[in-house]
């Protein structure tokens, strides 16, 4: 099978989310090298390796370039290193999977068999984001066999440049987040970190940084005194002295992935306090599908992804008193109320599986590499010779695809304003 090279702007160590669950499952079928943008380190280039698992090799670029990412100056510098360390591991002809489009001239050089592009966020919204990635990913989506998109909001931007973007919303493993599922070691640190909180507790877990709406988390803190907010996750490109500071308000710090159920299961309701700005327009946050794995009630504000996603079994606000009111209303629903929400939950998560979703991904990649095959065939060929092809690529794939996953619509009121909604059903419910 084509080996794997990946690209990311993440690191394999960071908050264990999409390209650690896709990676994790894609690794049954082909090796996959994770090469991690370039740490700031003074000696001469290396790569430090480290494995996931037996199929699963991180690189960690060290470059004495200050500059962070895959610009044009490190790419220079990364290039014979990276050459000889395919070339070392016996990788040829490898499938280039780029999570970033400042790796593009990056991973041109490896003269990959295919290329794909999962594009989880519009990274060119983020602050400090790099004023090269509008024009390296128009290049990228030019480029790429595969295109996959995070959410319906990315994918209807990106059809804008590339109509044939699949839209992919991100999954979840529910035996890892399902009520019980947590071990006793996860249970034990759970109960340091926050079983001295009395309840109700209202918990968030992931990544805090300038998508977070601190002010309303300082309105919520203030407006019950008695609540007690509990956010577990890395500060990234926040100032750590900026957090509103409350005492019933908790920063615990980035939290062990096997350590979020047990964290989860003290929680009475959780959260998405998201701000509504340029880095938030499309984001698809992972966390609902886990939240709704644990059986809990969830308030978000009003993001686009969550309504057309999730607006029938996620409570909605956007202004502090009103956001207020709705973790209210979740935490003292009525037993029906709660049968009712469990039912809806459980039809939605039912119906988004990582599993699911690494079998379409290697559905289309096996087609996209058999078009290029068949393309290979057709230019080699003598002129005016026949040449037997089989079945037309793209029936191929439609056949792969349709033996690797079922589609079904969520419930009807999840989509918001007309649109038709698909998911990925796993085996299991």
């Amino acid at each position: 099978m084509s080996p794997l090279v990946v690209f990311s702007h993440l690191r394999w160590s960071f908050v264990y989310q999409r390209p650690q669950h896709l990676m994790s499952r894609l690794a049954l079928h082909r090796p996959v090298l994770f090469i991690e943008e370039p740490i700031h380190d003074p000696g001469p280039v290396r790569l430090d390796s480290s494995w996931q698992g037996r199929s699963i090799e991180v690189l960690t670029p060290r470059t004495p370039l200050p500059a962070r990412g895959f610009d044009l100056a490190q790419a220079q510098l990364l290039r014979p290193v990276l050459r000889q360390a395919l070339r070392e591991r016996g990788l040829r002809s490898p499938i280039a999977w780029l999570y970033t489009p400042l790796a593009l001239p990056l991973a041109r050089d490896l003269d990959p068999a295919l290329w794909a592009y999962d594009c989880m966020d519009e990274l060119s919204a983020f602050q400090g984001a790099s004023p090269e990635l509008p024009a390296r990913e128009r290049e990228l989506l030019a480029l790429a066999d595969v295109v996959l998109a995070g959410g319906p909001g990315l994918a209807d931007a990106k059809r804008a440049l590339r109509p044939d973007v699949h839209c992919m919303p991100s999954a979840v493993d529910v035996e890892h987040f399902q009520p019980g599922s947590a071990s006793e070691e996860a249970r034990q640190h759970a109960e340091q970190v926050q079983g001295h909180l009395p309840h109700p507790r209202l918990g968030f877990f992931g990544v805090i940084d300038e998508r977070m709406d601190l002010a309303l988390l300082a309105q919520l803190a203030d407006a019950r005194p008695h609540w007690q907010i509990v956010m577990a996750g890395p500060v990234v490109k926040v100032d750590p002295a900026s957090l509103p500071r409350r005492p019933n308000l908790h920063w615990i710090g980035m939290q062990r992935y096997p350590s979020l159920p047990a964290l989860m299961e003290g929680w009475d309701v959780c959260l998405m306090p998201f701000a509504l700005n340029d880095a938030t327009r499309f984001i698809s946050p992972t966390k609902t599908l886990e939240y709704l794995a644990g059986e809990k009630p969830v308030v978000s504000t009003p993001v686009p992804d969550v309504l057309r996603l999730y607006g029938a079994v996620v409570r909605t606000a956007r202004a502090g008193e009103a956001f207020v009111e709705a973790c209210e209303q979740a935490l003292h629903e009525t037993p029906a109320q709660r049968r009712q929400r469990l039912t809806h939950a459980m039809d939605v998560v039912a119906s988004y599986s990582w599993d699911g979703c690494a079998q379409v991904v290697q559905a289309l990649l096996e087609a996209a590499l058999k078009r290029r095959q068949v393309e290979a065939q057709r230019k080699a060929a003598p002129a005016g010779a026949g040449l037997r092809i089989g079945k037309p690529a793209d029936a191929g794939a439609e056949a792969v695809l349709a033996t690797s996953r079922r589609t079904v619509p969520l419930p009807p009121t999840a989509g918001a304003g007309g649109t038709r909604v698909w998911a990925l059903r796993s085996g299991r419910s």
